[in-house]
């Protein structure tokens, strides 16, 4: 039996089955589908796989965190689902409720021995950065200002109470601008939890952070979220650019990724996260600004 759901989850899982018939699938669905198992109870979502009576299956998200406080735009990440879906890099997208935080897309079962290619993922990066583009953009420097806004008015830590890690990340993104130019549709939070091998192939997962980007922060986040050695890093970048990454580019995705650490380390303290977990967040902050060129 899956576990128990905060109150509030439950509820809005509910009425997410309850509107069953407005799901977009073919052939349509017999009845509500039902709760399997929950699959993430993070600070940002919930993801539940539920069940039809056909033996369809699909993953309901509902929202945990404010997605308004983070910079989402829903109608962004639904549309963007759709093109995804068509180019063959994420699940079908099948019912969209902003006003209830939930999202349906198909469940995709994972392979029971998947490989760790970071070739295969340098590629999926490259096909994403292919797709059709939209207007929602993530301007770094404003998300980071957000936030210190926001922490301000709650009276938590903000970068201020860091500067050297702050006047360090700002002067890097300022030194790699990424809002001006050479935009492309990024996915800006691939990471492991939000990849999956399924049927021999790699599959991209939950698309909320979408926006047009620099597609050297987009290969930042992987590089430096999953904590890549220098290997790993290397054979991403070699199949993401079909060529040898170039110094240059190696420095910027370096600096980007310490631009996307400091955003992390403010998004853990939005969402007031264990105070160890924070420390160790902002020491290997400091540890890659410590390598980074000036």
């Amino acid at each position: 039996m899956p576990a128990p759901l905060p109150p509030g989850v439950q509820h809005r899982l509910a009425q997410t089955l309850g509107q069953w018939q407005q799901w977009q699938c073919e052939p349509p669905l017999p009845r509500a589908p039902e709760l399997v198992e929950v699959l993430a109870a993070g600070r940002s979502n919930h993801a539940l796989r539920v069940a039809a009576a056909d033996s369809r299956e699909f993953v309901v998200r509902i929202d945990g965190a404010n997605p308004a406080a983070h910079g989402l735009n829903r109608n962004t990440e639904w549309r963007t689902l759709v093109d995804a879906h068509a180019a063959g890099l994420a699940p079908c997208p099948r019912y969209c409720n902003p006003d209830l935080g939930s999202l349906v897309c198909d469940y995709l079962p994972h392979d029971a021995q998947p490989r760790r290619d970071w070739a295969a993922v340098g590629r999926l990066l490259r096909a994403v950065h292919a797709l059709p583009r939209r207007h929602h953009r993530l301007d770094l420097a404003e998300r980071l200002l957000s936030y210190e806004r926001l922490l301000a008015h709650r009276g938590l830590a903000t970068g201020a109470d860091f500067p050297p890690c702050r006047e360090q990340a700002l002067a890097l993104l300022a030194a790699h601008p990424t809002a001006t130019h050479d935009l492309v549709l990024c996915h800006n939070d691939l990471l492991a939890a939000n990849r999956v091998c399924s049927g021999g192939r790699l599959w991209a997962l939950d698309w909320e952070y979408a926006a047009m980007g620099s597609r050297w922060y987009d290969l930042a986040v992987v590089l430096h979220g999953d904590e890549l050695d220098e290997a790993a890093g290397g054979t991403l970048l070699r199949a993401y650019l079909e060529r040898e990454p170039q110094a240059a580019e190696r420095e910027r995705v370096h600096a980007l990724g310490c631009v996307y650490r400091y955003l992390e380390l403010l998004w853990y303290i939005v969402e007031q996260a264990d105070a160890a977990f924070i420390a160790r967040k902002r020491a290997r902050l400091e540890s890659h600004l410590a390598r980074a060129a000036p």
